[in-house]
C-alpha cells in the first residue's frame, strides 16, 4: 500500500519523536545496572582518585560503581566498548601521550569523550639541597656554565618527570642529562640521596619537599599552586610560558549520549568539591579540579599540541 506523501513525512515525524523520547528516557534513567570503571594498574594517581569517587557514585546513584584494573589494555578497553556510560575510564597524561610516542589501539580523541578532570597535579621544579642553586635563574646560569654536567632523574620515558624536564630544557635551552630509573619512585630516591641532581616529580615530592630532603624552586602549572604557597611558577622564574602539571580524570567512549556525560560530570563534580574529599585530596598532593567536559577536552587538545612539538624538536623516542 502506497502512503500519500504528507502522511508519509507526518509518520516519519512521530518515529522520530518516538525514538527520541525513548533514548532520553533512557538517559534520564541512567544507571540502571552497574558500571565499571577501568583504570590502570592499582595505586596509580588516576586509580585512586576513582576509588575515592567510585563508592560515593554508587551511593548517590544507587548503582555499584566497580573498578577493574586492566593494566596497559584499559585504554583499548574502554575505546572499544559500547558507548552506554556503564564503561569508563580513569586515566590522565598516559592516555594521550602515549599514541604520541608509540603505536597505539586507539585514538585518544577520537575515541574518547571527557567526562571531567578531576584532580591536578603541578610538576614541580626541585633540586637537590647540595645543588649551589636557590632560584630558576640560579638553575639556569649553572646549567648554560656547565652544559652537559648537570643531570635530571626521570622514569619512564613520557611520563610527567620526563617530559617536564625535557620541557624545561627546550624552553630553558639548557644542557641537562637524563639520568633513567624504573620508576618515578626510584628517581626519586635518587634525588634525595643524591645520585641525581634535579627531578620534576608531582604529588610524591611533596612531602620530600616539606621534610627538606629535597629543595623546589618553582611549580610548573599555569598559576601559583596552594599546594606549595610561597613557591613561584617557572613561567614567572626565568621559563615565560612554561606549563607543565598532571590531570586525572574520567572518560566515556566516544559518542556516549551527552545527557549520561552531562548526568556523571555533575554528580563527580558535587563529590570532588564536599570540604571532606577535597582536603582528603589536598593533603595527597592533589588539587580539585572538577571541570567542564569541554574544558577538560580543550586542555587535552593543547597538551597533546605542545608535547607533539616537544617530542619532534627533542627527538623523543621510547627505548
Amino acid at each position: 500500500m502506497l502512503i500519500p506523501a504528507g502522511k508519509s513525512a507526518r509518520m516519519t515525524a512521530v518515529i522520530v519523536l518516538l525514538a527520541s523520547a525513548a533514548v532520553y528516557a533512557q538517559d534520564a534513567s541512567y544507571p540502571i545496572k552497574p558500571v565499571r570503571i577501568v583504570s590502570n594498574a592499582a595505586g596509580g594517581g588516576s586509580d585512586f582518585v576513582a576509588r575515592l569517587i567510585a563508592p560515593k557514585l554508587s551511593e548517590a546513584l544507587g548503582q555499584q560503581f566497580v573498578i577493574d584494573n586492566r593494566g596497559a589494555i584499559s585504554a583499548e578497553i574502554v575505546a572499544r566498548s559500547a558507548p552506554d556510560g556503564y564503561t569508563l575510564h580513569a586515566n590522565g597524561p598516559p592516555l594521550w601521550v602515549t599514541p604520541l610516542l608509540r603505536p597505539a589501539p586507539y585514538d585518544a580523541v577520537k575515541d574518547f569523550a571527557p567526562i571531567i578532570m578531576a584532580v591536578s597535579t603541578p610538576s614541580i621544579l626541585c633540586v637537590h639541597p647540595l645543588l649551589p642553586v636557590k632560584s630558576v635563574r640560579d638553575l639556569i646560569a649553572l646549567a648554560k656554565a656547565r652544559p652537559g654536567q648537570l643531570n635530571y632523574a626521570a622514569g619512564t620515558i613520557g611520563a610527567a618527570p620526563h617530559m617536564a624536564a625535557e620541557l624545561f630544557k627546550s624552553m630553558a635551552g639548557v644542557d641537562i642529562v637524563r639520568v633513567p630509573y624504573k620508576g618515578s619512585g626510584p628517581a626519586l630516591v635518587g634525588l634525595i640521596t643524591g645520585e641525581a641532581q634535579i627531578m620534576f616529580p608531582a604529588a610524591s615530592g611533596i612531602e620530600y619537599i616539606k621534610q627538606g630532603k629535597i629543595r623546589a624552586l618553582a611549580v610548573g602549572s599555569h598559576e601559583r599552586s596552594p599546594l606549595l604557597p610561597g613557591i613561584a611558577t617557572i613561567a614567572e622564574s626565568g621559563v615565560p610560558g612554561y606549563e607543565s602539571a598532571s590531570p586525572q580524570g574520567l572518560f566515556a567512549p566516544a559518542k556516549t549520549p551527552s545527557a549520561i556525560i552531562a548526568r556523571l560530570n555533575q554528580e563527580v563534580a558535587r563529590i570532588l568539591t564536599a570540604p571532606e574529599l577535597k582536603e582528603r585530596l589536598f593533603s595527597t598532593g592533589v588539587q580539585v579540579i572538577a571541570s567542564s567536559p569541554e574544558a577538560f577536552g580543550a586542555a587535552i587538545r593543547a597538551d597533546i599540541a605542545r608535547t607533539s612539538k616537544l617530542i619532534k624538536t627533542a627527538g623523543i623516542k621510547t627505548e
